[in-house]
């Protein structure tokens, strides 16, 4: 046996070529349009239909199975012991670096998903509304920080996350402004009984964290981490930031219009290039990349934002 034979033989997961994991999906009618694809893509991020045919939708029809399954077998579990069967939505998990393209999956899973049967009804929820504010950011010095660990209410995305997979009928979810870089007061989103829910964030595969028993991935059935080589990563982030810089930057209420006033084109290049640095670069090293061998399947990029190998847990 060769050592890189050994090596896949350790692994947890079951590596798949693009070209053969695309088979998987062959079969089945693609349910999206090229105007509904557009709607659902984030800045700077690549996608078309080949691309949902080839990698989306086998993913999207595997999760659907798991859920399906996942459903009778709580029913079955229930009957077993006298129980009555509760309904239990179904919990994903996104995770990964910013600019890496999670919004743009969760969103088209989202609408993939409902379509299949057994799962018509998914939600979709980012961790974004459970930073701190920052006006606490800022009081607990951690305003550089945003996106790590620390700043977001983790007590309560975990009471979140616990409220609906106990089945709770209506959980609220505070929400998030790009726009304003700051979370939106007294403005919620109402999670009502899903059979599944999408949760996308850059932490959502951490451990527990200090004084914590449960993690937020201890609710979750299902788990995604979007990989791509870090210097792909820092292109799309600096190429999203120079998009924005141009356009959503230059409305007055954007947290970050005083860029466009202060600096030119590329002196917002290299403030960006520094904002990587010192704060997405160390949360995606210190932070993210190491939760990545904790997803049941990952999503491996190339340069061009196209995935090119898809690794599933070994069951």
């Amino acid at each position: 046996m060769t050592s890189s034979q050994a090596n896949q033989s350790l692994s947890p997961y079951l590596a798949i070529e693009r070209a053969d994991w695309a088979e998987l999906g062959q079969s089945t009618k693609l349910p999206l349009t090229e105007i509904e694809l557009a709607n659902l893509k984030g800045l700077g991020d690549f996608l078309d239909l080949k691309e949902v045919t080839d990698v989306f939708l086998p993913i999207s029809q595997l999760l659907s199975l798991y859920a399906t399954q996942t459903q009778d077998l709580h029913h079955t579990t229930s009957q077993f012991f006298g129980e009555r069967a509760a309904r239990t939505p179904f919990i994903i998990g996104i995770a990964g670096s910013v600019a890496v393209g999670k919004s743009t999956a969760a969103r088209l899973l989202k609408e993939l998903m409902q379509r299949w049967d057994g799962t018509p009804k998914v939600e979709l929820v980012t961790t974004d509304g459970f930073l701190y504010p920052n006006a606490e950011l800022e009081r607990r010095g951690i305003m550089h920080r945003k996106g790590f660990p620390e700043s977001y209410d983790r007590k309560r995305l975990l009471q979140f996350v616990s409220d609906i997979k106990s089945g709770k009928n209506n959980t609220n979810a505070p929400v998030y402004s790009h726009l304003s870089y700051d979370i939106v007061p007294d403005e919620f989103a109402t999670v009502t009984a899903p059979d599944v829910l999408i949760l996308e964030g850059l932490n959502v595969l951490q451990p527990p964290s200090a004084g914590q028993e449960l993690a937020l991935s201890d609710f979750f059935d299902f788990t995604i981490y979007i990989d791509a080589d870090v210097k792909a990563i820092e292109k799309w982030y600096l190429s999203r930031f120079h998009q924005l810089f141009t356009s959503a930057f230059t409305n007055p209420k954007s947290y970050f219009h005083s860029l466009t006033l202060e600096l030119n084109e590329e002196q917002a290049i290299d403030r960006a290039q520094k904002f990587w640095r010192e704060i997405n670069l160390p949360n995606l090293r210190e932070n993210i990349e190491p939760t990545r061998s904790r997803a049941t399947l990952v999503m491996q990029k190339g340069d061009d934002h196209r995935v090119e190998k898809v690794l599933l847990r070994k069951l």
